[in-house]
């Protein structure tokens, strides 16, 4: 089998037994194109004749001798992809063994997530004020996504159904797993003002779409559109550091440990799998409560 044919046919199967999101199966596609491509250059045209050097070669080739490195991250991430794709092959019996079994990915340093303070979120969601309807559409989707912690490709894909009962929303996450999440008052009077004053002329404009949040169009708000509006609020609030969707989920699950939640419980909030990714955050707490014990006690330094 060629590589192409290999990774269309693994691109398939974790489409399909997976259920992946777009947006993950781009990233396979992407990495494994990178390595179908090297492949190719040193001349392999059947995945059965891959061997343990040639991955290495893979690996040493993405880590680069010209300055022109990919970051541990991306290597990781690559490296991820090819033995998924080799792994896939032995189990659906089109080669005998595993060529990327002994690939070790390059070790990542511990990178803690980036949240803001309770008063630098207040400023950005405080920066959407304003009674014009572009206005209260953000207001409403960026409150939502600070008091659910949401994913930015989650909160656009919203339908208006999602809103179970008053306080209550359903999510739909990685590999189309729901959970259901409370939204706090700030939140539902935001999303009312919404709902009420600019989603019905809005959906008017577009036809019958179920989606929760449009744009001036009528049309379903995009992941990019989302990530302009959280820009612009962070440049009005004055933030100089660089604010993402991410900030919001990173900030939400920080600030709940740091106001007492049960790490288990935040693990349901976020819809991690494990609570090992979940425990990231309380690490983040710790070195807050370390900063401000220094800087406090008159005997910590």
């Amino acid at each position: 089998m060629s590589p192409e044919a290999a990774v269309a046919a693994f691109l398939r199967h974790v489409a399909i037994e997976r259920g992946l999101a777009a947006n993950t199966l781009a990233a396979y596609r992407r990495d494994l194109g990178a390595y179908t491509a090297f492949l190719a250059a040193r001349g392999i045209t059947d995945v059965a004749r891959v061997t343990a050097p040639d991955i290495a070669a893979f690996s040493q080739h993405l880590r680069g001798s010209d300055g022109t490195a990919m970051r541990a991250s991306s290597v990781a991430r690559m490296l991820s992809s090819v033995r998924g794709l080799h792994r896939f092959l032995v189990e659906d019996r089109v080669v005998d063994a595993d060529p990327a079994a002994e690939v070790k990915p390059p070790k990542l340093g511990l990178r803690l997530p980036k949240a803001v303070s309770v008063d630098e979120m207040g400023a950005i969601l405080s920066a959407t004020a304003g009674e014009e309807p572009v206005a209260l559409r953000d207001r409403a989707l960026l409150e939502l996504l600070y008091a659910t912690g949401a994913r930015i490709g989650e909160a656009v894909a919203l339908d208006v159904d999602d809103l179970v009962e008053e306080g209550v929303l359903r999510l739909r996450g990685k590999g189309g797993k729901e959970r259901i999440v409370p939204v706090g008052s700030y939140a539902r009077a935001a999303m009312d003002a919404y709902l009420v004053r600019v989603r019905p002329q809005w959906a008017s404009r577009g036809g019958s779409t179920p989606a929760l949040f449009l744009g001036p169009r009528g049309g379903r708000m995009s992941r990019q559109s989302a990530w302009l509006v959280i820009q612009a609020a962070a440049e009005r609030a004055g933030l100089e550091r660089h604010i993402s969707p991410h900030t919001f989920r990173h900030s939400f699950a920080t600030h709940l440990l740091a106001g007492g939640a049960d790490v288990r419980v935040v693990q349901e909030l976020l819809g991690h799998s494990s609570v090992a990714t979940t425990q990231i955050y309380t690490l983040v707490t710790a070195d807050t409560l370390r900063d401000v014990y220094i800087t406090s006690h008159p005997r910590a330094r």
